[in-house]
């Protein structure tokens, strides 16, 4: 057997490990001496039409830009370029980028769009990905190949740690891009900075600033660094003030592929240092969680049954209700229980299984699925599962936001507002589409707004519950026309939300455009027959102010519904 096979064999070895990310760590180190006495070998770059594709990096180009795409869409992407003087199967692409795994036809389908949309072909023209009706796939554009130095071999150092069962992340030392050395203390703070915030949000592991900082002014592999600092993740970024500007960049890499997840940059006018400072960070950190989140649910679903823990299970879960809030679905909802009650059955004490079950329950009480509908076991059920959520990890901002909902539900709104203000003053940065409709119903649009409005500007991924939730807050300031355009937005995209279609009706009626406003009580009484004022409407919806109540009710009466 050659060497270059025997080297394959290892690597394919790792890759179905379920400790792959440590294995890999233990191989590179008892490799590196082997590495550096080989001559370097040579990866590819693929370009066509503005694109450019690189294996080595494994990053994807269009123009100027860097696009984040998530591991399965950029390897369907690399073996369709590889293999494009063929037809390739979908048994082909199964077989090569989930390595036989059971895939859906409709999760191929949704790689191969995703990977029409990143290189900007459209379904329409296929341009450069073919479908072929019962034969496949292939990559049709033409593509220019170049051979690239291989990355140097990494220098070990010190033994691999083993990753924590949290996502975990450094934050490296920015590099000054200044000519001004004096700005090393801007770069520094706004680093020291965004470990101390990222350290208010539990669920991440967040490695220490003296670590961090070890690796200041040195150029190294990411995937060193990974291994180093027992790290999945890592954070870089580069400051550059020139006159009365400063441009701070910042990306965030997956330590296992050396891929980019995620990567923008920030301009500002620097009048006033640490305003400037605080309002990167905050941006920075709240956007860079959400997309650490989103990593670690793809990373969950490519691992095999066998190798789920608990917070595996609470991730798959996360996901399910996360379709859910566009799909509306029994299915969806029903997934999500099952994953945290599996979560659960490994770790009783893990509060965040607690929470997506209250979750579950409270949108089962909300939506006509089964028989917790209007069920006001639901309700407690879900209370129950909130308060332990907190019992069990007082210091969990997403227990007291969830607990904070469910009292408002009840009609409890001053103890609501207390579970808010507790999540808020727990961590600063962490912002949910649930304190908005908490302030909405508590009598206070004005505040529920602004919160929405921070929320969906910092988490990129924002639950579609978020914009109807803007909605009904516009609705109650009597601004009918922005919450119009908001909810004909939502309904469009969620078109089995009965409560969409209520606020519709709603809003029409109060802008006098009756004949709309009827056909969509006509459409909500389709979606949840025996629909009434006084036995559905007042049942969903809890107003603390009598005149916010009335104001909804009187234009449900305009648009036509039953009392």
């Amino acid at each position: 057997m050659s060497m270059p096979e025997r080297r394959v064999i290892c690597l394919t070895e790792i890759s179905q490990n379920p400790n792959s990310d440590l294995l890999f760590c233990g191989f590179l180190h008892a490799t590196v001496g082997l590495m550096a006495a080989m001559p370097p070998g040579n990866a590819l770059r693929y370009l066509f039409e503005d694109c450019v594709l690189d294996t080595d990096r494994r990053e994807l180009r269009r123009g100027a830009d860097l696009l984040s795409v998530a591991p399965q869409v950029f390897d369907v992407l690399d073996y369709l370029i590889r293999n494009r003087e063929r037809v390739v199967s979908k048994d082909d692409l199964i077989a090569a980028v989930w390595h036989g795994r059971t895939v859906s036809d409709a999760a191929l389908t949704t790689r191969i769009n995703v990977a029409r949309s990143a290189i900007g072909d459209s379904g329409d023209d296929q341009r450069l990905i073919k479908t072929l009706p019962r034969k496949g796939f292939r990559f049709v554009g033409a593509v220019h190949e170049e051979q690239v130095p291989a990355a140097a071999a990494v220098t070990a150092t010190r033994s691999a740690l083993i990753l924590p069962d949290k996502p975990s992340i450094a934050v490296l030392p920015f590099t000054n891009l200044s000519s001004d050395p004096e700005q090393e203390y801007l770069a520094d703070g706004i680093v020291e900075d965004l470990i101390t915030e990222l350290s208010r949000f539990s669920e991440l592991f967040v490695i220490a600033r003296n670590s961090s900082f070890q690796y200041k002014g040195k150029s190294l592999d990411v995937r060193q660094v990974g291994c180093e600092l027992g790290v999945r993740y890592v954070l870089e970024g580069s400051i550059r003030r020139g006159g009365d500007r400063i441009r701070i960049a910042a990306q965030l890499i997956d330590t296992s592929t050396g891929g980019h997840r995620w990567a923008e940059r920030y301009d500002r006018k620097i009048e006033d240092v640490f305003w400037v400072q605080d309002d990167v960070v905050r941006t920075i950190v709240t956007i860079l969680a959400a997309h650490v989140r989103k990593a670690e649910t793809e990373r969950t679903r490519a691992k095999p049954p066998n190798s789920w823990q608990a917070y595996d299970y609470y991730l798959r879960g996360a996901e399910a209700f996360a379709a859910f809030a566009s799909s509306v679905r029994a299915q969806d909802i029903h997934e999500a229980r099952r994953a945290a009650q599996q979560s659960l059955a490994i770790d009783p004490n893990y509060a965040r299984s607690y929470v997506l079950l209250a979750n579950t329950y409270d949108a089962n009480r909300f939506h006509r699925l089964d028989s917790d509908y209007l069920n006001p076991a639901a309700l407690d059920r879900a209370h129950q599962f909130a308060r332990r959520a907190v019992e069990l990890d007082a210091n969990l901002p997403e227990a007291h936001a969830m607990l904070g909902l469910v009292l408002t539900w009840m009609r409890q709104h001053d103890a609501a507002m207390t579970e808010i203000e507790r999540a808020i003053a727990l961590n600063p940065n962490y912002v949910d589409w649930r304190f908005g409709l908490a302030l909405v119903l508590a009598g206070n649009p004005q505040r529920a707004i602004d919160m929405l409005e921070t929320y969906m500007r910092l988490d990129p991924f924002h639950a579609p519950w978020a914009s109807v939730t803007m909605a009904v807050a516009c609705f109650m300031l009597e601004d009918y026309s922005r919450a119009l355009a908001i909810l004909q937005d939502y309904v469009y995209r969620v078109p089995d939300a009965a409560f969409g279609h209520s606020w519709l009706a709603a809003t029409h009626a109060q802008l006098g455009q009756l004949d709309e406003a009827r056909a969509e009580a006509a459409e909500l009484v389709r979606l949840r027959p025996g629909y009434t004022i006084s036995g559905t409407a007042r049942r969903l919806v809890a107003f603390k102010r009598p005149t916010d109540e009335k104001l909804f009710f009187d234009a449900l009466r305009k648009a036509g519904l039953p009392e």
